[in-house]
């Protein structure tokens, strides 16, 4: 993408969050990450997400994430649009990552800088200073995971900065997503940031979903999007709810690890997590590959097993 009249046009849909595959010794398999890229693709994914929370960038030095960032955007080109996380805590990291990202062609994606009893006025002041560095523009990415939850209120105050092109909202609880989608719907791209429970922020109108599960379930996640993009929402309920024992087990053991093991259950590129994650254990690892099993029996899925 070449500007933010660009990133605005093209920020929609689905977006598939790409694990960063890692060795047994902890380096990147770039390989591996071709492979999953061009998969999603190849399926018709609307757009990916580059080196975000599951994609484990907090266990990346920023010489890593440099290096992830150019890669990618070689595989990618411009054949769909690229979100490129340079959140941190160190505002410096911060600036340099959301310029390179934007002068790559992709749209880097920040949160809020995670210290402690930063304030809303900090908060909203570091983005004025991040959103210019981009000729893409930023994502602001709400994300309660880090430890900072945007309410409604500040989210509104950082729709105006310019250069401000769309929020990834992780926050779910309902009347935040309503206030959300009512306030600043058509303003800017609003993203579903979980596909865990992305049903009703897109019935409230939303532009689109990332989604981590679909490295492993990339057939089903993507059918059902689509069902509830075409207006088919009863299909969609019906294939949301028919992969929910994965997701509680996704709740359960976390994300990317469970995502990672049914990747290479399907002979995809998962590979391994970096510490301070470590790997399912073998038990776990059955019950991933019982509830795969269970999916590559009902045609709906769309899922197989090598």
């Amino acid at each position: 993408m070449k500007d933010i009249s660009e990133s605005q046009a093209r920020l929609k849909g689905i977006f598939n969050i790409t694990v960063t595959p890692f060795t047994a010794g902890g380096e990147f398999d770039f390989a591996g990450l071709s492979r999953n890229i061009e998969r999603v693709i190849g399926l018709g994914y609307d757009g990916i997400l580059i080196g975000g929370t599951y994609g484990e960038f907090p266990a990346m030095t920023a010489d890593e994430r440099a290096t992830l960032f150019r890669y990618v955007m070689e595989v990618v080109g411009d054949r769909v649009p690229v979100m490129l996380c340079s959140a941190g805590s160190d505002a410096r990291v911060v600036r340099d990552l959301t310029q390179l990202a934007g002068n790559l062609g992709g749209l880097p994606m920040v949160t809020p800088p995670f210290v402690s009893e930063v304030t809303d006025a900090q908060i909203i002041s570091f983005f004025k200073q991040m959103a210019p560095l981009s000729r893409t523009g930023i994502l602001v990415y709400n994300a309660p995971g880090i430890g900072i939850t945007l309410p409604p209120v500040v989210l509104e105050q950082l729709a105006d900065i310019n250069g401000v092109v769309g929020i990834k909202q992780g926050d779910l609880n309902p009347t935040a997503i309503d206030q959300i989608a009512s306030r600043l719907g058509g303003r800017l791209r609003l993203f579903c940031a979980s596909d865990l429970a992305f049903l009703g922020p897109m019935m409230c109108g939303f532009d689109g979903i990332s989604t981590t599960n679909s490295g492993a379930l990339p057939e089903i996640i993507l059918a059902t999007y689509r069902a509830l993009e075409s207006g088919d929402a009863s299909t969609a309920r019906e294939l949301h709810r028919l992969w929910y024992p994965y997701r509680a087990l996704a709740r359960r053991f976390g994300q990317p690890q469970l995502v990672k093991a049914a990747m290479n259950l399907r002979g995809f590129d998962g590979h391994h997590v970096r510490a301070p994650l470590s790997d399912l254990q073998a038990d776990v690892i059955g019950l991933v590959e019982q509830e795969l099993r269970r999916l590559a029996a009902d045609p709906r899925s769309g899922v197989t097993l090598k």
